[in-house]
């Protein structure tokens, strides 16, 4: 599997724009290494663009989504990628005050059943595989994140 990546390659396997990249990049929210002016991106970056692409596309603010990366990063104590195999389920909840990363789904059901509020949930592991195996197979595409994950819609034709 391929370590490295440039920002057209990125921009490629997940669909995000070559803007939001750089933004993230301005803001800190996901710096990649470089090599003069290139963006060379790591598998565990990748994995952290689709995380985060997942989280925008839920409705999360670019400052929401920092206190996710360096709560992952502080409760994992190492980069997500890293930590989860092919057997792992992770899981990140809000309920828009708190976060929970549980692997047990006990835990996931209480925390959904005493919640007072409605609960996001997005299953970190299912993320991290996807990812994979859009490396693995090699395939892009072209089409925006969020596209992808909205259903289609019926387009009436004009008569």
């Amino acid at each position: 599997m391929r370590n490295q990546f440039t920002s057209r390659e990125v921009v490629a396997l997940t669909g995000i724009t070559p803007r939001q990249l750089q933004w993230w990049d301005e803001r800190g929210i996901l710096v990649p290494a470089r090599q003069g002016h290139r963006r060379l991106y790591s598998i565990e970056d990748l994995t952290e663009v689709a995380v985060i692409c997942e989280l925008r596309g839920k409705g999360f603010s670019l400052q929401r989504v920092r206190k996710v990366v360096r709560f992952l990063k502080r409760e994992l104590g190492k980069r997500l990628a890293e930590t989860i195999d092919e057997t792992s389920s992770h899981h990140l909840l809000s309920d828009g005050e708190n976060l929970y990363l549980e692997t047990s789904t006990r835990h996931i059901v209480d925390i959904v059943k005493n919640s007072r509020q409605p609960i996001l949930a997005i299953c970190l592991s299912d993320t991290v595989k996807r990812v994979r195996a859009v490396i693995r197979s090699g395939k892009k595409s072209n089409q925006p994140a969020a596209a992808r994950r909205s259903s289609p819609q019926r387009r009436k034709k004009a008569s």
